[in-house]
């Protein structure tokens, strides 16, 4: 006895007038939803408002009838809530993206917009990696590189913060740079592009 509806099911119903569709539809998705968003934000507020409005664009894609069903719907709501995330980033110029000279350029991943849904979800999992392979630096080298790359912080902010020089913090960016790209060649983790 499967009394749980299909997805499908219910976009069709909400397309055709049964408005509880989409609460349900919301209900369902929600913890998974929320949690996904809170994961890249890390801010109540901030995943409050992507989440209402990735639903308000889903509720507008599916009353133009511009939704087709070759996508599953979970997806799909999680690709428009990836491309919401990636707005308010760029919007509030807080993209993770760092750029130094030796061309270790993997954070600037994230910016490309116009990934397939594939392509960001290997985007995904390597920016997660990384995430993972910084947790093994010595402890002085990962609060400069996440204070420099995940918060956005300048060097000399850094260097208020830490009450080391500017000079010590570039030093341990630049160390630590140098122990990540060491640690990502000896776990042979290919960062594609």
């Amino acid at each position: 006895m499967q009394n749980i509806v299909d997805d499908s099911v219910l976009v069709k119903n909400y397309i055709n007038g049964n408005e509880y569709a989409i609460e349900l539809l919301i209900k369902r998705h929600q913890q998974r939803l929320y949690s996904f968003i809170y994961s890249k934000v890390q801010n109540r507020d901030t995943t409050e408002d992507i989440f209402q409005d990735t639903f308000i664009k889903v509720i507008r894609t599916l009353k133009k009838g511009n939704y087709n069903e070759e996508g599953k719907f979970l997806p799909w709501v999680m690709r428009i809530a990836h491309n919401l995330i990636i707005d308010f980033f760029r919007k509030n110029n807080r993209m993770p993206t760092f750029n130094n000279t030796e061309e270790f350029d993997i954070f600037s991943v994230l910016s490309d917009g116009t990934l397939n849904a594939e392509g960001k979800i290997i985007k995904e999992q390597i920016l997660n990696d990384v995430k993972e392979l910084v947790e093994e630096l010595p402890e002085e080298q990962k609060e400069v590189l996440k204070m420099r790359i995940y918060n956005d912080m300048s060097f000399n902010e850094i260097s208020e913060n830490t009450g080391v020089s500017i000079n010590t913090a570039l030093g341990r960016m630049r160390y630590a740079l140098i122990n990540l790209r060491k640690i990502i060649e000896k776990n042979k983790i290919i960062l594609v592009s």
